[in-house]
């Protein structure tokens, strides 16, 4: 399976104005490298451990709803042995620990029910300070049920925030833009977004009011 493919050398791709940076890119032939910069404004940074764990962990995420419950943590660990192969043992251990920890909490099974998709793209166009812009993003986790819409994306920040107050504003505004894009498709159901922090794990959800400002001072609204 796709899952058990090694990881290809890292690759700078450009993009139009995109919610996520250069966010994980996974499909049968490449990957790139997952990252918490700016949706918009951020320089770029140095690839390193802390990139190559979270591609790692949004790969896991990806492909281990698919496998049987009892396969999972085989799976995971497998992949971890391959894709970590340099990586210091205690590491590899924390990273499977942390994702079996999500898929086995109840709190999060709705995100991966089987109304629920991964790595799912995203385009349309935003007028930004008077001037039509193209916008692409690739959510990390999309469910959606007949009365509400779902858009979820993976942080690996360590520690996770605690609560709202400590998400970047970056993050609300990516989220912000991806709930736009979002909204025409889903007319009359409720678009909401929230940050799973796969750390502790955590998930805070972003409120709709944190969201609008976010786009209101981008668009200059």
């Amino acid at each position: 399976m796709g899952l058990f493919r090694p990881l290809p050398p890292y690759e700078e791709l450009p993009r139009p104005l995109s919610p996520s940076g250069a966010s994980a890119l996974i499909d049968e032939a490449k990957e790139a490298v997952v990252d918490t910069r700016s949706p918009v404004l951020d320089s770029e940074a140095e690839p390193g451990f802390a990139v190559m764990r979270g591609l790692a962990l949004h790969k896991l995420l990806q492909m281990l709803p698919g496998f049987a419950e009892d396969e999972r943590q085989g799976a995971a660990a497998q992949y971890l042995i391959r894709a970590g192969a340099d990586w210091p043992e205690a590491e590899r251990n924390k990273a499977l620990a942390s994702v079996m920890a999500i898929l086995r909490d109840s709190r999060f099974a709705g995100l991966f029910s089987p109304s629920s998709r991964a790595e799912v793209a995203v385009m349309g166009s935003l007028e930004v300070k008077g001037r039509l812009r193209s916008i692409s993003g690739k959510i990390d986790r999309l469910a959606v049920t007949p009365g509400r819409v779902s858009i979820v994306d993976y942080k690996t920040n360590r520690p996770a925030p605690a609560g709202l107050a400590q998400v970047p504003p970056a993050y609300i505004l990516q989220l912000a833009l991806y709930r736009a894009l979002l909204q025409p498709l889903y007319p009359g159901r409720a678009v909401t977004a929230a940050l799973l922090f796969t750390e502790a794990p955590r998930l805070i959800e972003l409120p709709v009011q944190a969201m609008d400002d976010a786009l209101a001072r981008l668009t200059g609204a």
